[in-house]
């Protein structure tokens, strides 16, 4: 069989082994998950979510013991808390995601610390104005995708549009759970998979027990998109960005969650990832 590399021109830009990145889900995507996951050779990411204060990113960015790593943020909490995104442009992360947002002066302060930043797109609108925005990298986010989203295209049809309409790399994001979900954005023409359920379910998480638990029993029609859990937090997250969940919970689950079956670390899943998506496509070529 071909010999394939997962290798893409962005993943050896940004100097990683593979083009996998865990998307920084908050309260799920730590320190120890980040770590683990660039330390197997993808891009680990420190995620802060709703609730994220710049004392909890400082915790987080504590566990750290890999020298490539990126942030995400939310757009409107890193606008609410100042020193929350003072706190992430202090860290120097290899990627700085901010997303579910109108404003763009966070670009130009990001790139004046000398940082890539990147921002999660749901139309091909929304991806021309990043770039017009000065956004370095795209991550095309399909309605499939755990945990908030503008749930517009399916995964597939919205980075096939994206990558056609700009010129900047772009990731793909939403139901990417197995080998085979890899493989068909990577050779879609993807520069990584940015896989969240996957990792939410793993050892480092930061995901309790009993959701983990439920995510490795969860098929994949289990989910649902809901504003009922934001609504009584008393989040700010408009109606037009819902989460998906395991139905009848606040667990977030994606719709590749079915292919989410098993107890395994971090390593373990980037390597099943790419090992399994280099044979598939070493097959698909020969």
């Amino acid at each position: 069989m071909q010999a394939v590399s997962l290798a893409t021109t962005w993943s050896r830009s940004i100097g990683i082994d593979v083009p996998i990145v865990n998307a920084p889900m908050g309260g799920a995507a730590g320190g120890r998950l980040a770590s683990a996951v660039s330390t197997a050779g993808g891009l680990g990411m420190v995620g802060m979510g709703s609730s994220a204060t710049a004392e909890q990113l400082t915790a987080e960015l504590a566990q750290l013991d890999a020298r490539r790593f990126g942030i995400g943020l939310v757009h409107w909490v890193a606008q609410d808390r100042p020193d929350l995104f003072d706190v992430a442009l202090a860290a120097r992360p290899a990627l700085l995601s901010v997303s579910f947002g109108q404003g763009w002066d966070w670009v130009r302060r990001a790139h004046d610390a000398g940082l890539t930043v990147t921002t999660q797109v749901a139309t091909v609108d929304a991806a021309r104005r990043a770039v017009d925005a000065g956004v370095d990298v795209l991550v095309a986010r399909g309605a499939e995708g755990g945990g908030h989203g503008e749930p517009t295209m399916g995964t597939l049809p919205l980075l096939a549009e994206v990558l056609d309409a700009v010129d900047v790399p772009v990731l793909a994001a939403g139901g990417i759970s197995s080998p085979r979900a890899v493989a068909a954005v990577l050779a879609a023409g993807a520069g990584a998979a940015w896989v969240g359920t996957a990792f939410a379910a793993c050892a480092e998480a930061l995901t309790p027990v009993p959701a983990r638990d439920a995510l490795l029993a969860a098929e994949g029609e289990a989910t649902e998109l809901t504003t009922e859990y934001d609504v009584a937090a008393g989040y700010r997250w408009p109606e037009t960005i819902p989460e998906r969940v395991l139905r009848g919970s606040p667990v977030n689950a994606g719709q590749g969650v079915g292919l989410v079956c098993t107890p395994a670390g971090a390593a373990e899943i980037v390597r099943s990832l790419s090992e399994g998506a280099e044979q598939l496509l070493g097959r698909w070529h020969r």
